[in-house]
């Protein structure tokens, strides 16, 4: 069962929030700056537990793929830089880590837009995957994928560039799982996809955490969709947590249905309605 998280959802959660025995990934007092002058993120602190699903949720600016960045240490490439606080992984500090490094620790990304080789086959994408493991293990752990994503083994030989948006955000995921992560992060991956093929994906990923018993970090904007699955929420805006809570406690709060859900005591608000909402709400403040 995956662990049980506070049930504060007034303020973000304290580095103490989990046991650490029990924490796989921590951001502590994180304050990160792009150029050394925009400040992207300030003073987080999110626990995730180990086997669980943890969402992130937010507009888009938020922050929260900058935290995933800063989670696999490619905050570098934008001239982002960690000011204050610490990542720790498995109780180890490891936000000086390079990239290469914190893969083989069981760290893995799925960036958002999926990314492939476009280039390579199906089969030769998840072959890129598991370079790191020997054979023996790379056919077992494709097995695997395979099995997860029966499309992707039907269309093996296919140029991964030629697939639907749907079909390459499987090979994508289906790569990263190729190293056998510890810890799967996962950056917006409904986006641009049909409802039929998010339900697969999503499908996939409670698989993911009831059978092999993996960790995932949602990085979602669709909240509901997310808080659906997730054991536990964290909503950032402008760069900070504003609230944070087991999912079934976020989804019934009067405020993230009205701000998050577009559902009010009147019923479903349209756009228009949330965006003007969104403006005079002083919560965030």
């Amino acid at each position: 069962m995956p662990t049980t998280l506070p049930t504060s959802t007034h303020a973000a959660a304290t580095p103490q929030a989990v046991p650490e025995r029990d924490c796989l990934l921590e951001f502590r007092n994180i304050r990160i700056l792009y150029d050394n002058a925009i400040e992207a993120i300030r003073d987080v602190s999110i626990a995730v537990p180990d086997g669980g699903i943890v969402a992130l949720l937010g507009s888009n600016g938020a922050g929260k793929s900058t935290l995933l960045k800063a989670m696999s240490g490619i905050l570098y490439t934008e001239e982002g830089v960690i000011e204050n606080g610490s990542i720790r992984f498995r109780g180890e500090d490891v936000h000086h880590l390079g990239p290469d490094e914190l893969v083989r620790r069981g760290i893995v990304q799925v960036p958002e837009g999926r990314r492939v080789f476009a280039a390579l086959t199906i089969d030769e994408n998840l072959q890129m995957g598991g370079y790191t493991r020997t054979n023996a293990e790379a056919r077992e752990r494709r097995d695997r994928v395979f099995a997860l994503f029966p499309r992707l083994h039907e269309r093996r030989d296919q140029i991964a560039g030629y697939m639907s948006g749907g079909e390459q955000q499987m090979l994508a995921i289906g790569r990263a799982l190729m190293t056998d992560p510890a810890l799967l992060a996962l950056d917006e991956p409904s986006l641009g996809l049909a409802p039929l093929i998010i339900d697969r994906i999503y499908e996939v990923i409670v698989r993911l955490r009831d059978e092999l018993k993996m960790t995932v970090l949602l990085v979602e904007q669709n909240a509901q969709r997310a808080l659906d699955i997730a054991d536990y929420g964290y909503i950032l805006e402008t760069g900070r947590v504003v609230l944070d809570g087991p999912s079934k406690k976020l989804v019934a709060n009067e405020d993230v249905q009205e701000f998050y859900l577009g559902i009010s005591a009147s019923g479903r608000k349209s756009l228009r309605d949330v965006k003007h909402y969104k403006r005079r709400k002083r919560w965030l403040s």
